[in-house]
């Protein structure tokens, strides 16, 4: 399974330990906001235990922790296309919120990019962020994406009906 060393974090599968640093980090509103709805809030115990298992069972593995200072403190992963999208693969991740800023989600999105594009027949990743999610636009522009539509009030989130920006990269 791959596992990769980087400078500011290891992006690693998950493991059976995480759940304990799963909940400190998810279960907070402002990681919530950025994220669907079927990432729950609050997070407890027993949605990392639901998560872990899921992830465990993988294969191939697809979703990953972001591990910083030893723990688990945030997720990445692609969703597979299926049919006429099978070439593409949607990519997502979150990271604890004291985490924030220091080029750690940048460099977990490159890495798992780069990753998708060896293991997987893809052509196109692709990811959807709410309007309102400044950083995460930061993070697909410093790893390369690049922005391709906003789908006008096409998300319901945390009581607001928002944009939701489109942003992709291609195999080099």
């Amino acid at each position: 399974m791959p596992v990769f060393h980087l400078s500011r974090c290891t992006v690693r599968p998950w493991a059976e330990g995480d759940a304990a640093a799963l909940v400190r980090h998810a279960d907070d509103r402002e990681v919530w906001r950025n994220l669907r709805d079927r990432f729950p809030y609050p997070y407890t115990e027993a949605d990392a235990e639901v998560w872990l298992t899921w992830a465990l069972m993988q294969d191939p593995v697809t979703h990953f922790a972001i591990e910083v200072d030893g723990e688990a403190a945030g997720g990445i992963g692609i969703v597979l296309g299926e049919d006429v999208h099978r070439r593409t693969a949607e990519i997502g991740y979150w990271l604890g919120r004291t985490h924030w800023g220091r080029g750690i989600a940048t460099e977990a999105v490159r890495a798992v990019t780069g990753y998708a594009f060896s293991a997987h027949d893809l052509v196109r990743i692709q990811a959807f962020v709410f309007e309102w999610n400044t950083g995460s636009v930061r993070v697909l522009e410093k790893a390369g994406y690049e922005l391709e539509a906003r789908l006008r009030r096409a998300v319901e989130k945390d009581g607001e009906t928002i944009d939701m920006l489109v942003y992709a990269t291609l195999r080099p």
